[in-house]
């Protein structure tokens, strides 16, 4: 009987980086769902499909196989059983992931495939809609959050560290539509799961909020 953990929560909370520590701790799979949705933006434009044609979109979209693995210590990200983990990060990419991942139907596939995954494997998937579409019966759901001010300083802190010239103010901005638009999309907007349990984590370190999360597993 597999074991699943959802973590759902605006932009900015940490939920990848909790995921990925909860993963660890637990020796589950975590599941990164935006490289899954990377790697059928390369299943697509590898079928010749460009951004614009949404209805050829729809249709090509469900003859992809995506899944995730752990192989020597490291997620592996399979296409057809092939490793794209160094195809999947480039901006074309990330273009075609923005745009078809707008596409209902390449949603609803990545929703079977995501479950699929889910009763073969013990997992950790974060997201908008993991514990309220995804993952419904999720053994563990946690709505992840943290102040606005907070996210906007952890993005701030994260870009000059890379030495990229930002505006603090226009970052949690952006934040505020980023949360506005998830929150009240038409498809699978973010809100917190009946059953989940809040945690805030503006003045919790990342120890802290996986140790929160860990002590809800039995």
């Amino acid at each position: 009987m597999s074991y699943s953990i959802a973590i759902d929560g605006p932009a900015g909370a940490g939920k990848s980086t909790i995921a990925k520590k909860v993963a660890g701790e637990k020796g589950f799979i975590y599941v990164d769902t935006g490289a899954m949705y990377r790697a059928m933006a390369l299943y697509l434009m590898r079928e010749g499909v460009k951004r614009e044609q949404t209805e050829l979109i729809s249709e090509v979209c469900k003859g992809a196989k995506i899944t995730i693995e752990y192989r020597d210590g490291e997620q592996v990200v399979l296409l057809d059983g092939e490793n794209v983990n160094g195809l999947i990060r480039t901006e074309e990419i990330g273009n075609m992931a923005s745009v078809s991942s707008a596409v209902p139907a390449v949603r609803e596939k990545l929703l079977e495939l995501q479950q699929n995954l889910a009763k073969e494997n013990n997992v950790v998937m974060d997201g908008r809609d993991i514990g309220t579409k995804v993952l419904p019966d999720a053994d563990v759901k946690v709505y992840l959050t943290a102040s606005t001010q907070c996210r906007a300083k952890r993005r701030f802190d994260e870009l000059t560290a890379k030495g990229v010239q930002c505006d603090l103010q226009q970052i949690e901005q952006d934040i505020k539509e980023r949360d506005h638009l998830d929150m009240t999309r038409d498809t699978s907007p973010l809100r917190q799961a009946e059953d989940a349990v809040f945690i805030d984590s503006s003045d919790m370190g990342i120890d802290e909020v996986a140790k929160a999360i860990l002590d809800l597993c039995i």
